[in-house]
């Protein structure tokens, strides 16, 4: 029933909850002072518990909660634990505190979730541990627990009974930087009195930054008040003396001898710590630690340099988790020095911003397509002594020039499409080990098709095109975002075609109201247009970068509300006018802006706009063939592994390697495999950052504009044009429910989102850049877009009536 501090380690977490178990792990660090005391433990609480009975209603979950906290609080505390508690000290006071089972874990803190009493007179503790046991169902803990998805009847409580002390000064100490992630600033909180008042909010905290042993910032803020004991047990707020309320709560030796301390704890357990610490008597007790759950995880290095990580799922539209078999997938077709960290992608680019010419080639290439990106890493660049200068190594970039004739793209298209067909010919006869070996060697020719000189010689000489195009239309006659009216429409886009052709799918099931039925329900109705479709687009999906994604060909649900929003929204035929209306525009905007320029100027004005016709559709096409193969290897696979796994899906959890060790093996590591499923559950909580240095701080860039309305939501312009409407806020494509002329809202769109492109007027990302994939499409169909707005999803409220700015980035709640 009861353990003390000193038996108790993180193994008895089951027993005494996070908070005992830490406390009992803290009591083992030397030179940690921890107040004495002991935990009573969870099969106490599963006794009560079984008396009493859970049931939340969810109609009613404040009545049910106060029915099962009164339960609680009616059962007697069992005699031996009354016992133990008659031999307490009559002269000391006591602090009763609960830990909960689920509470202060490395992936979820539950931080203020259950109750705690301070002050407590012996003779006051009985009923205060039956209160500790009933706060694991206020309202607020229980609303917690549902939205992380725990189960109410598998979350126990320890109550820790603890020596009260009674300090000068108290506060919390982060062992790493809470606002930015430094891992190497050490951040404390202080206040008089208890630690309540700042918890509570009730006083602004004096804020020490220590880096090393140096305080390298500090902010005094005026304290009003402080929370003490009470004579007769509890606490009570009081105010500070006048002469007191604006002095530090510790000096500058106390700072430095925290710091010392949190650095011990954090070495300790291994990671970044939150620490509850009170200075009584000129020494420093720890009445908690916990990990930090907010903290991106850092991808490993494997020296002590500064490195500089930037987010390869920012540019490839694709900022979710992605399971261990797509991570190894990605980073086999990549030359890049890549690494992986909470399941996402990063580029390590210290090497090339210690070059100058890599430093000015990458921040230069980041200001056309990223500002943000741009933003942060010369913020990077300008810190003294993060980088150190080096010496040019890498040869300067030569770019093939490639002679401005369409027959290009289409030889491009055409190798990749029987590069494709043979692969599905030879992986037919492969099987066990021999069938990774086979697609590792295909990766490699993934790669070579994927950084093929002549087809990145089209992409940059179309993106060189419109940057061109945009800039000097705009010096020589003013007008902002020419190019992205100019390239709608382009030929050879297989992106946009995508949701183009869905509107002819859409065309084929209208006559048959037995079909849309079908569609309504969920179900496939027999349609040579959707098979036809999806033998063309299968492969694709949300998020198709991380081969593990469920592809429409496995799912074709997925597309039927984006089949029946075509239906219900437009007239058949509407592909070729929504096609020959972009053609229209830009051959107008062409023949309008040739008429004002001079001959020079429309000579060279002219043969820009030609290759941005011929070249800019083939943008999209390097990912299609990438997809197109993942599809063929990822059926392949699960073919072979169909037997060996419990779960078809388990597959995903294992690396490329490790899955090929277990075909050879024909063993399965279903430990492993659970491990990783535990930590992509707590990866896919994360925001990643853009950019992130190797000492875990994230580094956020800004948009630097004038003339910018005051009330105005600031993004990046990628398409121009004013628009308004209504915001319709999408999280996901499945679920999406349109009206044409609606503004499409959310986080991120990857080419998947496309067949929604075409209900809608304009569009809204959190994530994206110039010539990412939403941009590129959104210019083809001519809608006003603004993306990589900070927290768009929740500054803009579905059905919000909003006007978009594509041409100067922002949006206006109107």
């Amino acid at each position: 029933m009861i353990l003390n501090f000193q038996e108790i380690d993180h193994t008895k977490l089951p027993l005494v909850g996070g908070k005992g178990a830490n406390l009992g792990e803290l009591t083992r660090i030397d030179g940690i002072q921890v107040p004495a005391g002991f935990c009573i433990t969870t099969d106490v609480y599963k006794d009560i518990i079984k008396k009493v009975g859970i049931r939340i209603d969810q109609d009613d979950i404040s009545g049910s909660c106060a029915r099962i906290r009164a339960a609680i609080e009616s059962v007697p505390v069992p005699e031996q634990i009354v016992a133990v508690i008659a031999t307490l000290n009559e002269d000391e006071t006591y602090a009763v505190r609960s830990s909960a089972t689920a509470e202060d874990l490395p992936t979820a803190s539950f931080a203020g979730q259950q109750d705690t009493y301070l002050n407590i007179r012996k003779e006051d503790i009985v009923k205060n541990i039956s209160k500790c046991w009933a706060s694991l169902f206020t309202d607020r803990a229980v609303i917690y627990r549902e939205q992380h998805g725990y189960d109410h009847t598998k979350v126990y409580l320890s109550v820790i009974i603890q020596k009260m002390v009674f300090p000068e000064a108290s506060g919390i100490m982060f062992t790493a930087d809470p606002v930015n992630g430094n891992r190497k600033v050490v951040s404390i909180d202080a206040g008089f009195g208890l630690g309540e008042a700042l918890v509570g909010g009730l006083v602004n905290a004096d804020n020490y930054k220590v880096r090393g042993r140096q305080i390298i910032d500090e902010k005094i803020s005026g304290k009003q008040l402080e929370i003490v004991a009470a004579d007769k047990g509890g606490t009570i707020t009081q105010e500070i003396e006048i002469d007191r309320q604006n002095s530090p709560a510790l000096t500058s030796e106390e700072v430095l001898s925290l710091n010392d301390l949190g650095r011990k704890i954090e070495a300790y357990f291994g990671k970044p710590q939150d620490i509850e610490w009170c200075l009584a008597n000129g020494s420093f007790y720890i009445v908690q630690s916990r990990p930090i759950t907010t903290l991106f995880p850092l991808p490993v290095a494997n020296d002590d340099e500064n490195h500089v990580y930037l987010s390869v799922g920012h540019n490839q539209m694709m900022t979710d988790a992605m399971k261990p078999l797509g991570l190894s997938f990605f980073l086999m077709t990549t030359p890049a020095r890549m690494c992986t960290a909470g399941g996402r992608l990063f580029i390590d680019v210290a090497l090339q911003l210690a070059q100058p010419s890599g430093r000015e080639r990458l921040i230069n290439t980041f200001g056309k397509l990223d500002p943000l990106f741009r933003d942060a890493l010369q913020t990077v660049v300008d810190r003294e002594g993060f980088i150190q200068s080096l010496p040019d190594t890498t040869p300067p970039r030569s770019q093939s020039p490639v002679e401005n004739d369409p027959a290009i793209v289409a030889e491009l298209i055409k190798a990749t499409q029987a590069s494709i067909n043979e692969l599905k010919q030879n992986i037919q006869d492969k099987t066990g080990v021999a069938l990774f070996d086979f697609i590792e060697k295909d990766l490699q020719d993934l790669k070579k098709y994927l950084f093929n000189q002549q087809g990145l010689a089209v992409i940059m000489a179309a993106m060189d095109a419109c940057s061109w195009v945009n800039e000097k239309i705009y010096e020589w006659l003013g007008e902002k975002g020419v190019a992205d009216i100019i390239s709608q429409s382009v030929p050879n886009n297989i992106t946009s075609e995508m949701g183009l052709d869905l509107l002819d799918v859409a065309d084929a099931i209208r006559p048959f109201p037995e079909m849309i039925k079908l569609l309504q329900q969920g179900e496939m109705p027999p349609s040579k247009a959707i098979d036809d479709y999806l033998e063309k687009y299968g492969m694709r999906c949300v998020g198709e970068i991380d081969i593990t994604r469920t592809r429409w060909g496995e799912n074709p649900s997925m597309l039927y509300p984006a089949i029946l929003s075509n239906i219900r929204n437009f007239a058949p035929g509407e592909r070729v006018r929504k096609f020959q209306k972009g053609l229209q525009e830009a051959e107008n905007k062409e023949r309008e802006i040739l008429a004002l320029l001079n001959d020079e100027q429309r000579a060279e004005t002219k043969e820009k706009i030609s290759l941005i016709r011929n070249f800019l559709g083939f943008r999209e096409y390097p990912k299609y063939g990438k997809v197109c193969r993942y599809y063929i290897y990822k059926q392949a696979i699960l073919k072979e592994t169909a037997k060996l796994f419990r779960e078809k899906e388990d597959i995903f959890y294992l690396t490329f390697d490790e899955l090929r060790e277990a075909v050879r093996a024909q063993q399965v590591d279903e430990q492993l495999i659970h491990t990783r499923k535990q930590e992509f559950k707590s990866f896919k909580k994360l925001t990643p950052p853009r950019v992130i240095t190797s000492d875990g701080e994230v580094i956020t860039g800004s948009y630097k504009r004038e003339n910018i309305p005051a009330n105005a939501i600031i993004g990046l312009p990628v398409s121009a044009g004013i628009i308004e409407g209504r915001a319709r806020v999408i999280l996901n494509m499945e679920e999406a429910n349109l009206e044409e002329g609606d503004i499409l809202v959310t986080t991120f769109t990857d080419p998947s989102w496309t067949p929604l492109f075409v209900s809608i007027k304009g569009l809204v990302t959190e994530v994206g850049g110039l010539m990412t994939h939403g941009a590129v499409i959104a210019r083809e169909y001519g809608l006003p877009a603004v993306v990589g707005v900070a927290g768009a999803t929740k500054l803009i409220k579905d059905g919000d009536w909003i006007r978009v700015n594509g041409t100067d980035g922002f949006i206006i709640n109107l």
